[in-house]
């Protein structure tokens, strides 16, 4: 198989851009993201199964506002128009776009003016739905039935079964829209007719194929991390052609409690990947003594994995010439880094950037045109762990940047144990899942007052900073039952000894950062 023919989601400066592509996906059928900008002529030279218009944040009426070219609608590409793609088709198509004077921002009820129709057919006559517009379509483009209305929006939802075409002035991405997937999936399936067949089981015959004819016979290198995406490009490279593959773990002595030995053993023991293991500690150690700034400690601990990889690199190119590197590049880094041309911005260091001119090695990224859910159910396809396959995010530089203050093997000592009680009561309490990332921070230069037994004690407070997001843009703190809170706090107060003191952290992103440095 190839990858198939893609919705395209036309990206008007949305900030749903990529969740419309992900709810695409999750009615499985795939989905790319292009930009407004992009010509007509290239949109269709992708030879799209559908195109989906995005909102915006523009009126139609504004000076400059992207404008939706009618050579789009010359062919027989089917299209859904979201918010200001609704407007902007609506307005190409010949159909009224007015300043009302009534704008609607967040929930409204929505009236279905046509139940028969498609998108709305047989759906409450009253939903909840999600609007953000000052502009409204007050008059549909001919040949369209209009299918609903709200107090705001004369025409809030048309179609034109016809020609395949159909609108809505909400967002049906969104999970404030009720019944908003069904009415996604309703065009997918219903109007535009295509199949759902963008499953794991798929992907990994597309991809393997894919490897297969990049990689042929030679030989490959993948720098793993102990997350998912490198976890999982490798797997998909290792089913592709086994032995050609090495994997690269360096151990920088910063991972959680279990992380390094659930890479060296059970990744190992899944997948059958030749590993070479490089124990690095010392080193890292080394370079971070004293260092409390943390961009100067995110900088040394790049510094030094690419020195190190580098250095397991040019030993394993001298026993078998390789020609291939590994990255586990997501989706969301393509399309925020413009799109891509198979040289993808390196954005952490643990996936090798910065490389000398003889270790330049073609990439292979067998997960770019994926998101990370998507990643996650491969990985469970695959056979990997499932601790390493729903793993929360953990960001390169590791505890290092956890630890407020200096980092030593004493303090991370502290830190690894009380994390890992943490993650050991998420676990037991089922919650999991229900949180994005779970960092717990150590405020190392900070002394806080406390009585353990009959003395008093200057311990160290460790900050809870539990977070719920969908893709880590926003995030809020997580609302975790107090009873889960406290069996953590009391854990940790009772058996990490320098710690005497838990706190939560409550703040949201913006304004805070999901990481404290």
């Amino acid at each position: 198989m190839s990858t198939p023919r893609p919705v395209l989601v036309v990206d008007f400066g949305a900030q749903y851009a990529q969740l419309i592509a992900r709810r695409v996906r999750e009615a499985r059928v795939y989905s790319e993201i292009v930009p407004h900008s992009m010509p007509v002529a290239e949109m269709l030279a992708k030879d799209p199964a559908a195109i989906i218009l995005s909102g915006g944040p523009s009126s139609v009426y504004e000076p400059g506002a992207p404008v939706l070219d009618p050579a789009l609608f010359a062919g027989d590409v089917p299209v859904f128009g979201i918010c200001y793609g609704f407007q902007a088709m609506a307005q190409a198509l010949g159909g009224t776009v007015a300043h009302t004077g009534s704008r609607e921002y967040g929930r409204t009820m929505l009236t279905a003016t046509d139940r028969v129709g498609t998108l709305l057919r047989d759906l409450p006559a009253g939903l909840p739905v999600w609007m953000s517009h000052g502009d409204s379509v007050t008059e549909a483009p001919a040949g369209f039935a209009v299918t609903a209305s709200t107090p705001g929006a004369p025409v809030a939802a048309f179609e034109d079964l016809a020609t395949r075409r159909a609108g809505v002035q909400f967002h049906p991405e969104v999970a404030h829209t009720e019944q908003g997937q069904e009415m996604l999936q309703r065009f997918l399936y219903d109007i535009a007719g295509l199949e759902p067949t963008w499953t794991p089981t798929n992907i990994i015959e597309d991809q393997v194929a894919a490897i297969r004819a990049q990689v042929g016979d030679k030989q490959v290198i993948c720098g793993l991390s102990g997350g998912v995406d490198s976890a999982v490009a490798a797997a998909l490279v290792h089913k592709a052609v086994g032995d050609q593959l090495t994997c690269v773990f360096v151990d920088h002595g910063l991972l959680r409690a279990g992380e390094a030995e659930q890479v060296e053993k059970d990744y190992v023991a899944a997948t059958g990947i030749r590993l070479k293991v490089v124990e690095a500690s010392d080193v890292f150690l080394g370079h971070l003594a004293g260092v409390t700034d943390p961009e100067q400690k995110r900088k040394i601990i790049g510094r030094e994995f690419i020195r190190t990889f580098e250095q397991a690199a040019r030993e394993l190119d001298a026993e078998r010439h390789i020609e291939f590197l590994v990255q586990g590049t997501l989706y969301p880094d393509v399309v925020e880094s413009g799109g891509g041309t198979g040289t993808a911005n390196i954005k952490s260091h643990h996936n090798v950037g910065g490389l000398p001119e003889d270790l330049q090695f073609a990439l292979v990224e067998p997960l770019r045109t994926l998101f990370k859910d998507e990643v996650r159910a491969l990985g469970a396809e695959l056979g990997l762990p499932e601790e390493m396959v729903h793993r929360h995010p953990f960001p390169g530089p590791g505890l290092a940047i956890r630890i407020i203050g200096a980092v030593d093997r004493h303090r991370l000592d502290i830190l690894r144990a009380a994390d890992l009680i943490a993650r050991e009561e998420l676990t037991a309490a089922g919650l999991d899942r229900d949180v994005w990332q779970f960092p717990v921070v150590l405020l190392a230069d900070v002394r806080s007052v406390g009585v353990q037994g009959d003395g008093r004690t200057y311990g160290h407070p460790v900050v809870l900073r539990p977070v719920s997001s969908e893709d880590a843009m926003t995030a809020d703190w997580s609302r975790l039952p107090y009873e889960v809170i406290a069996k953590i706090s009391t854990r940790i107060t009772n058996e990490v000894p320098e710690v005497n003191r838990v706190v939560l952290d409550v703040t949201s992103k913006p304004p805070g950062t999901i990481e404290w440095e």
